[in-house]
């Protein structure tokens, strides 16, 4: 298949590529867009962001994303700025000109990356509406110390792109990919990719590729049969209604940002911490639930507010709890040629106790030692209904029976809560490892749910749960 993508306002046609070939390496080895710097290699650094557009009403939307873990195949029918694109002609931009001025960059090597963010949140990209600290949490740098990047942004003007010519270029461009005898698969329909998993029931599909594009980087693994699910249009969709929320498979963090956060606060700011910007622009509400990590962000909180799944294989659908997925470490109940094609979680009752929290090492993109999530409904201070769910303590995410049954059907007391918080070393032996050790493990999991009751009597309580 031949991959064609705009840089700046130009056609890159990319003939018989390898589908886990990164942009990074196309941009800095074929394009010679070495401003885009390789400094992880897994999504972390921020060094190499882009931006990545799309069409948008006349204009377009943009999202920074990291190229390093971006395979080509993702970018087809896309466009694409690197920061060479943002001084064309020799000019720096109102922003550029600010780092500049603020003494913003030392020894230069991040600098590219912090700037396509800011530049991101200067034309209004995905997340432009988030504090600057949170638009660079995706951005290291050994060097500033910081602050003088963070001023510069604050300095920097809105800044106003034309991009209608652009949006225009980009839908002539983007046509569905002529089958070949390439190994790699984009299907442009929900149907399409139904029928396609039939006739390759063990192809792996990528969304976002935030994991998988770990296994190639840092695994150095070949992907048998890739299928890129990320144009298909079913599973980007955000439906918000009485009941709740219900969103396709591949729709992105940072595009379920706010509709997750508007069940519960709680829940935004989950998804606020769920690695940077870069990464929530592209990682999957989806693909993370697929991915089955027992220590993933989103499957906690989701079993806890009682989600659902619907999976599909061929025309035939079926639902299931979002516990009932997870069968153990790295088993999952997914048939061949079965993939999940939305997921609803109900909206809580208004007086729902609802408390989510994750323990990481670093308080922005890092991943959890512990999350744990709470939702008891009272009715006359008795728990009438508890349901408890922890990443990072079993081999999978799942709830926490015994802990539950000492919580359901008591007074909401401090007598209850210690009950409750002994009952859990009888739902879980947890491992020790780099993130944290099983003691530790266990004496965060009940602290979380001490500090669901602080809460609840109007105690302040930490907001940065760092370990």
């Amino acid at each position: 298949m031949t991959i064609r993508f705009l840089l700046d306002d130009a056609v890159v046609e990319v003939a018989d590529a390898e589908p886990t070939a990164t942009l990074l390496d196309h941009l800095r080895y074929r394009l010679r867009r070495t401003g885009t710097k390789e400094g992880c290699a897994e999504g972390d650094c921020g060094a190499c962001t882009v931006l990545v557009g799309e069409p948008d009403g006349e204009g377009m939307a943009w999202r920074a994303v990291n190229a390093c873990i971006l395979f080509l195949p993702m970018i087809d029918g896309k466009a694409v700025l690197t920061v060479e694109s943002l001084s064309r002609g020799e000019t720096l931009t109102p922003l550029q000109s600010c780092m500049a001025r603020n003494g913003s960059s030392q020894c230069g090597f991040c600098t590219p990356g912090f700037v396509m963010s800011l530049y991101g949140r200067a034309v209004g990209a995905a997340g432009h509406a988030l504090p600057v600290a949170d638009v660079i949490a995706g951005n290291l740098c050994r060097c500033t110390g910081y602050g003088p990047i963070l001023a510069a942004a604050e300095d920097a003007p809105r800044i106003d792109r034309d991009d209608a010519r652009l949006a225009a270029t980009l839908r002539d461009l983007r046509t569905a990919p002529e089958p070949t005898e390439a190994n790699w698969f984009a299907p442009r329909s929900a149907d399409e990719l139904a029928a396609l998993l039939l006739d390759h029931p063990d192809a792996r599909l990528i969304a976002g590729a935030t994991d998988v594009g770990l296994w190639v980087t840092k695994g150095l693994r070949d992907i048998d049969t890739p299928v890129f699910i990320g144009d298909v249009p079913e599973l980007r969709t955000i439906m918000e209604g009485a009941a709740g929320v219900t969103l396709g498979a591949a729709v992105r963090y940072a595009e379920a940002h706010d509709a997750l956060g508007r069940l519960h606060p709680d829940l935004g700011e989950l998804v606020r911490r769920i690695g940077g910007l870069q990464v929530r622009n592209a990682g999957t509400i989806g693909g993370n639930i697929a991915n089955g990590s027992p220590i993933g962000d989103g499957p906690p909180a989701l079993i806890a507010l009682g989600a659902s799944l619907t999976l599909r294989r061929g025309d035939r659908r079926r639902t299931l709890a979002l516990e009932d997925y997870f069968l153990g470490y790295g088993r999952q109940d997914r048939a061949p040629g079965e993939f999940i094609e939305r997921i609803h979680i109900p909206r809580p009752a208004p007086d729902a106790i609802i408390h989510i929290a994750k323990l990481s090492r670093r308080f922005d993109s890092d991943i959890s030692a512990v999350c744990g999530a709470f939702a008891l409904t009272l009715r006359d201070g008795v728990i009438a209904e508890a349901r408890v769910a922890f990443g990072g303590m079993a081999a999978t995410p799942r709830r926490a029976p015994a802990c539950e049954a000492a919580l359901t059907g008591a007074s909401f007391s401090q007598a209850t809560i210690a009950r409750a918080v002994a009952a859990l070393r009888e739902d879980f032996a947890p491992l020790t490892d780099v993130r944290g050790s099983a003691a530790y493990r266990h004496e965060a999991a009940g602290n979380l749910l001490w500090r669901l009751w602080h809460r609840e009597q109007g105690e302040p309580v930490s907001v940065r749960e760092t370990v």
